[in-house]
């Protein structure tokens, strides 16, 4: 009979999150007691950090320091006057602090991950959790490209900062970003459907990433059906491949006549490795790569006045949900 853990809850975890680890050292313990100890060692270490970080006081707190004012707007102020390059020493150190929480309960996570691989009623949920922190990350990191750009619009930068204040608050409660549920659907639905590829047209990759979304993502593509940089932006999620080697890889097929493409054609079309590849299932970290690149790739463009893509379609997908109003998380 497996012995339960003792739970030690700690502003760090969930309630689901902590039960689901207490319930896994449980099980470590009495078949591998070995990896069980560097599991209890691990999340110690997490809770030890987790408790840390959310001793700071709560970054929507007013506080006044000889005279001056500082709170919520005050730092929505700042988030916004600055790039968010230079925003490390303007910005609280709950804000720091929270950022490398998050960074370490992915390891801690993946680390269960690897240990419950055989375990598929343990692995399944810590897959969920390893993900849901990587999609914060990404979100985070969507929200400063668009706040760093100057075509969104004061209002809408207003309401992104808004929303990082509340994930910047709670580290846990992701549901504070108003789309953050829109994005995670979109990197999951993107996540289940590798690339096609086949002739190049995109319509098998969108069919099947549309299956798992909502209606608001549809009325997204109808209404953006005629934006060629939608468009190229989408393409870049299907397929993986930058603007400019989507347009290699069509031309080489429109020169030797070919109908149809798969993964090891597109990489000798390329001679090289695709930019964007390698979303890989088996490590989420992967994805948060995939977004990082294709954010670079479109500054890189705009430097240089560049054709292609010059926003994410992350980027476009948020403000086209900021601009028509459209903040729950459904």
């Amino acid at each position: 009979m497996v012995v339960p853990a003792i739970s030690t809850t700690s502003a760090a975890l969930t309630e689901v999150e902590d039960q689901l680890v207490c319930e896994i050292e449980a099980w470590l313990r009495e078949y591998h007691p070995e990896d069980g100890k560097v599991v209890n060692d691990s999340f110690s270490r997490l809770r030890t950090l987790g408790d840390a970080v959310f001793a700071y006081p709560s970054i929507r707190d007013t506080q006044f320091l000889r005279g001056e004012v500082f709170d919520e707007s005050r730092l929505v102020e700042s988030l916004l006057a600055f790039s968010s390059s230079s925003l490390l020493l303007r910005i609280p150190t709950k804000i720091v602090a929270m950022r490398s929480f998050l960074v370490a309960k992915f390891h801690a996570f993946t680390l269960l991950a690897n240990l419950t691989a055989e375990r598929e009623e343990f692995y399944d949920d810590v897959r969920k959790i390893v993900f849901s922190v990587i999609s914060t990350l990404i979100a985070e990191a969507v929200y400063f490209s668009c706040m760093d750009d100057p075509n969104f619009s004061r209002e809408t930068k207003t309401s992104l900062a808004s929303d990082l204040v509340s994930l910047w608050d709670s580290g846990v409660d992701q549901l504070g970003m108003r789309h953050f549920s829109a994005l995670s659907s979109l990197w999951l639905a993107r996540n289940s459907s590798p690339p096609n590829f086949g002739t190049m047209d995109g319509n098998t990759e969108v069919i099947r990433l549309t299956m798992d979304l909502d209606e608001d993502w549809r009325e997204f593509l109808v209404e953006e059906s005629d934006n060629d940089e939608t468009r190229w932006a989408l393409e870049e999620f299907l397929f993986g491949l930058a603007w400019e080697e989507i347009q290699k890889v069509r031309a080489h097929l429109a020169l030797c006549g070919i109908d149809a493409v798969g993964f090891e054609g597109v990489r000798h079309y390329l001679d090289s490795e695709p930019a964007f590849f390698g979303v890989d299932e088996g490590d989420p970290r992967t994805f948060y790569d995939f977004f990082i690149e294709r954010r670079d790739a479109c500054n890189f463009r705009k430097k240089l006045a560049a054709p292609g893509p010059r926003h994410t379609l992350e980027e476009i997908y948020l403000k086209y949900r900021i601009i028509n109003g459209i903040s729950l998380n459904a």
